[in-house]
């Protein structure tokens, strides 16, 4: 399995029998510039008003990490308020975008994951893992906060499984620990594996009533409606937070 050489990341999707298959990567182990949230963002709107879409599967490139978060090339080149608030609200976006998204996602974490990568997939309405799809949030390690990405993981694992992840930035959460919270419904021995029980589960569910997969995501992700002004508010804690120095030094000696 190959993934991108392209700086700027890419973003392929499918459409097959009512699937909907949005694969991102990026050469930093599928880390997300801004350019490449921004298009992921309008994937999930651009599907959401394809009425031929019935099941949508978020993967990313390659076998090795799923998902390592922001692009620390790009948070390194911040220079204002304005900037950082803009860069963090493309994961706000994203995570906005999945939410009001009418057809349920299917999360495929094959590897590690990381920081923004955690929110993915505690967006996703549903989420099959590998073993080796540990997860960790090391945001206060660099300076800032897993803000704008909370209100997901938090919905889905609940306050005090967040706390578990969010202060403790140097430890790995194993899959199986994932799986226990709820963040992932099935775990895997191998990507094979995965991938079977992953298409048979896509297609089981495209050939349910699309009006009641509308109706299911509608009451799952209720009392939701206010992310639409407080991820963006959130973005804005960590745009200014990302300005500091100590952020800027953690940054770049993570970096290395």
């Amino acid at each position: 399995m190959t993934t991108t050489t392209r700086p700027n990341g890419s973003l392929y999707v499918a459409i097959q029998e009512g699937i909907a298959t949005v694969e991102f990567g990026h050469p930093a182990s599928n880390s997300f510039p801004s350019e490449l949230l921004a298009r992921l963002a309008d994937a999930f709107h651009e599907l959401s008003a394809n009425t031929t879409v019935r099941v949508i599967i978020l993967k990313s490139e390659g076998d090795k990490a799923f998902c390592a978060g922001a692009s620390f090339d790009e948070l390194l080149q911040i220079t204002n308020l304005q900037e950082g608030t803009a860069f963090f609200s493309g994961f706000a976006n994203v995570i906005n975008a999945m939410r009001q998204c009418v057809h349920p996602i299917i999360g495929r974490i094959h590897g590690k994951t990381v920081g923004g990568g955690v929110g993915l997939a505690a967006a996703c309405d549903y989420c099959l893992a590998t073993e080796a799809a540990a997860i960790k949030l090391s945001e206060l390690a660099i300076g800032i906060g897993p803000f704008v990405i909370e209100p997901a993981v938090s919905r889905k694992i609940g306050t005090s499984a967040f706390e578990a992840l969010a202060w403790n930035t140097s430890q790995w959460k194993n899959a199986y620990w994932a799986k226990e919270r709820g963040l992932y419904a099935s775990v895997f021995e191998t990507i094979s594996e995965l991938d079977k029980e992953l298409d048979f589960f896509a297609h089981q569910l495209a050939g349910y009533n699309p009006a009641a997969l509308q109706q299911m995501k509608t009451i799952t992700w209720k009392g939701t409606a206010h992310w639409a002004e407080l991820l963006p508010e959130r973005a804005a804690i960590s745009g200014e937070l990302v300005l500091s120095e100590f952020t800027k030094a953690a940054i770049a000696k993570f970096k290395k």
